[in-house]
């Protein structure tokens, strides 16, 4: 009998923070910009207090609740999930090609590259599961193919758990870097991943539980698009049917994104789906 030892919060935490400290980030804010901002967010929070009348123990629980956040690893968790859909839609409304969506916590730079077609890393236990296959073509906005553009794929196995952040799964399972053709085409064979709850057992399950929210995401690929003069698309894929759609913990679903595979002669499941990217200018 094999025992899992199940990822925990602290631990997909942990994974999450050190991976998104590896490097430093700046950004060409304006103190006006910063001042009104942070002045606009301030009143309000200021204006939520006043409005509901919030309790001195109210307040100590929240200030209790940070504190377990950061102890725990769990910022860019929290962030993702409830945040990064507002940003994400602000900084897509100027592109033209495919639809973006949040990245997301368990990205992980420099996953193994593939030529196309390719077959992502998996462990025998996956290889059980329906072959899942993926094929298109990446262009740009008039339909030109963007030879050897790169298709960075991760996404959750069959019970929901993400190599990296997972002890029981192998490093870079489920994960790849597939290299387009000379027209752009790509293709791939992975497995279908499941729905999964966002780890619950840390402050931020401990919120959603006492919200009385759901933390469950629905089954979905993660993928960071690019070629060369061309803007990076980071997207997901969801499933047409699938579970939690209409109420995504993350509020990252969009109808363009939906898949829906078909069954071919060999029962393996399939769908197309092409990439159109904006000029980097853009």
């Amino acid at each position: 009998m094999t025992i899992i030892d199940s990822p925990t919060a602290i631990g997909s935490g942990s994974a999450a923070t050190d991976n998104f400290k590896g490097e430093r980030f700046t950004a060409d804010t304006s103190p006006e910009r910063l001042s009104a901002m942070a002045s606009e967010a301030l009143a309000g929070f200021s204006a939520l207090i006043q409005k509901f009348g919030v309790t001195y123990d109210e307040y100590r629980v929240l200030k209790q609740w940070l504190i377990e956040v950061g102890e725990g690893g769990e910022w860019p968790l929290l962030l993702d999930v409830f945040v990064e859909h507002e940003i994400e839609d602000v900084n897509s409304r100027k592109f033209k090609g495919t639809k973006g969506s949040i990245e997301g916590p368990y990205y992980l730079p420099g996953a193994p590259e593939l030529s196309s077609p390719a077959t992502l890393p998996m462990r025998p236990e996956d290889r059980k599961q329906t072959p899942f296959i993926m094929r298109g073509q990446v262009t740009d906005l008039e339909g030109e193919p963007l030879a050897g553009s790169t298709i960075e794929l991760w996404h959750a196995d069959a019970e929901g758990y993400y190599s990296g952040f997972a002890p029981h799964i192998p490093d870079w399972n489920l994960r790849g870097t597939i290299v387009t053709d000379r027209e752009g085409r790509y293709e791939l064979t992975t497995i279908a991943p499941a729905p999964y709850q966002i780890p619950t057992d840390g402050p931020t399950g401990q919120f959603i539980e006492a919200a009385g929210w759901h933390p469950w995401r629905p089954a979905h690929l993660h993928l960071r698009v690019s070629a060369e003069n061309q803007h990076p698309i980071i997207t997901q894929l969801y499933f047409a049917g699938g579970e939690w759609l209409d109420s995504d913990v993350a509020s990252a679903t969009k109808p363009e994104l939906l898949l829906n595979p078909h069954t071919d002669d060999c029962g393996r499941n399939v769908v197309r789906y092409d990439f159109t990217l904006d000029p980097l200018d853009a």
